[in-house]
């Protein structure tokens, strides 16, 4: 059992009061919290994020094109789990409508671009999945969960003003101009166990409770522990929420009868 050090990571967009039990230090806008991987989890990164501002319109590689763009040895496949959002506040991911890579060049130098994409409002317990190659933007005033590929390959297309660097080629080069597929977003209920994910690079479940004996099987090796509720204790250590750990196995686990986590492994 390894708990997974923390590391804040401030941003533009930022919060400088972040939700229990987080704390941004005096004087920063903190916008990620980031659990650094331990060597037996490398392949994943779990982050919560936190925005007061919309983040860049951006997109991300998948491993062949960050490999042929020869930069990165991953690319970056992720999730998102809404776990507090402000009244209006909204995900932008895909387009409305399709647009050829010449509309999309013109729509990002001309700022276009985030209007162009479908803004999907949100609440607590909203979940999506986000291919590599997906143009999304997150909005303002919300909080979520991250589970992705351990890669910080991200392609800004535009960034509202901010004097940041773009990366306009490169990311029409992975991009994709077209409509997110629905069927990769739902909304999860308050309570109950659940699949979150199942890729090419990790599985991911929702858990109220003890799994029952197929998660337990499917969770028989290297994994990380994100608690939301509850007592969840890993080899008589009590892991908070807030807190993310690796742990060789679920086994090692005890989750109290209240308690709910998330589960995740690289996929095999």
């Amino acid at each position: 059992m390894s708990a997974l050090t923390v590391r804040t990571v401030e941003k533009p967009w930022g919060r400088d009061q972040l939700p229990t039990p987080f704390v941004a230090p005096y004087g920063k806008r903190i916008g990620e919290i980031w659990f650094e991987p331990t060597v037996d989890v490398y392949s994943l990164l779990v982050k919560y994020i936190f925005t007061s501002e919309n983040l860049s319109v951006q997109v991300h590689p998948n491993d062949a094109q960050a490999a042929e763009l020869g930069e990165y040895d991953t690319g970056k496949e992720e999730c998102w789990l809404v776990i507090d959002a402000e009244p209006g506040a909204a995900l932008g991911i895909g387009f409305k409508e399709p647009l050829d890579q010449a509309a999309m060049r013109a729509a990002a130098l001309d700022g276009s671009i985030a209007d162009l994409l479908d803004w999907h409002g949100v609440q607590a317990g909203d979940f999506f999945y986000i291919p590599s190659g997906t143009v999304h933007a997150i909005g303002a005033g919300i909080s979520l969960i991250e589970i992705q590929q351990n890669s910080d390959v991200t392609y800004r297309l535009y960034d509202y003003g901010r004097p940041r660097a773009l990366h306009l080629d490169k990311g029409l080069a992975v991009a994709r101009g077209e409509p997110y597929d629905l069927a990769l977003r739902r909304h999860l209920e308050p309570t109950g166990t659940v699949e979150l994910a199942r890729g090419l690079y990790f599985t991911a479940h929702r858990v109220d409770g003890t799994p029952d004996a197929a998660l337990l099987a499917e969770y028989a090796g290297p994994m990380l522990v994100i608690p939301r509720r509850g007592e969840v204790e890993l080899n008589g250590d009590v892991i908070f929420p807030g807190e993310c750990v690796a742990a060789p196995d679920v086994s090692a686990i005890t989750f109290g009868a209240g308690s709910q986590s998330i589960l995740v492994r690289a996929a095999a």
